[in-house]
Parts: C-alpha cells; structure tokens; sequence
C-alpha cells in the first residue's frame, strides 16, 4: 500500500513538473519529436528533426553577424543544471542579434540531457536548459515569436558512450534554424 501511494505521489509530482516546467509545454514520449509553438500548436516535427515541408540544416544566411559565432549552435551544461556557462554567453549574444535584425527568422531551441537520471526527469531538464537559452536570447533582443523550444531529454544523445566525456557531449540545448 505505502509502495503504491509513493508511485501515486512521484507520478503526481512529475505532472506538475511538466505542467509547470515552462511557457511550452513539454512533448510526451510519443510527443517527443514535435516541436510545440508558445502558443501551444505542434509543428510536425518528424523523428529525423525536419517539419514536413522544410529542411533544417547549417547553410542559412547569417551574414549580418559575426559568422564564427553563429556557426557555433550547442550551447553546453554542467551536470545537472540549467545555467549558461560564461563562455557560451557571446554566442547567445551572436544569435540573439541575428534574430533581432532579420525578424522574418526563427530558431527551435532543442533541449538535451545524458542518460544519467530518470525520463521524466531528463525531459523536464531538457526543457529547463532550452527555456534558458530562450530567456538570453529574448533579454538580447530576439522577439518571443522567432523561438519555439522542444526538449528531448536523453532521446537523441551527440555520443553513443557511458563516459564522463560522453555525457559532457549530451548535456546541451542546439539552435536549428529552419532553412
């Protein structure tokens, strides 16, 4: 009996987690692959990360802010946490302004963890890491309708390993600009 009310309580818990966890809502597990608008619409995102219609990809024009940073599109994290590394900051910035001159642009902030942690947990984390990144790039002047935000927890690892190194590669939010 106290077994089953402790898996009510956690279950409950990780409800309001998700619910609370942000201004997007948090795609399920068979949600995962969709990326939810600030209004709350899906985008159709498939499992290969291209929205039926349009490609994603690294060749859209950037030319207007300093091309070095915003080739840079993985912003990392410590274990754990959802705070902006210092040396992450000028490429946010770089982002930020890119999206504030060209206000027909959008960006999908794509939330990741490693494995380590339960996938309730890695879902809401990821999410965490894309809202923060989405937070920066509002302060510097992106506008709230440019960024949609999906988190996909311990999904789509960058490295298929059990390491240290490994999991340093995974905790990450990526900025995608559709094409």
């Amino acid at each position: 009996m106290m077994h089953t009310m402790r898996n009510l309580i956690i279950l409950a818990g990780a409800g309001l987690l998700v619910a609370c966890g942000g201004q997007d809502a948090v795609p399920t597990a068979d949600e995962a692959p969709d990326v939810v608008d600030r209004d709350g619409s899906r985008t159709g995102v498939g499992r290969d990360g291209v929205q039926e219609g349009e490609e994603f990809g690294d060749d859209t024009d950037l030319s207007d802010v300093d091309e070095d940073l915003l080739d840079e599109r993985i912003i990392h994290f410590d274990f754990d946490s959802d705070a902006i590394r210092a040396e992450f900051e000028p490429v946010i910035a770089a982002h930020a302004r890119y999206l504030a001159d060209n206000p027909d642009a959008s960006a999908r902030l794509e939330g990741h963890t490693d494995e380590r942690g339960s996938r309730e947990y890695n879902i809401g984390l990821g999410e965490r890491r894309a809202q923060a990144v989405r937070r920066s790039l509002l302060l510097q002047g992106a506008s709230a309708g440019q960024i949609s935000t999906v988190s996909y927890g311990e999904e789509r690892p960058q490295v298929f390993e059990s390491n240290e190194s490994a999991w340093a590669e995974n905790r990450r939010t990526e900025i995608v600009y559709p094409q």
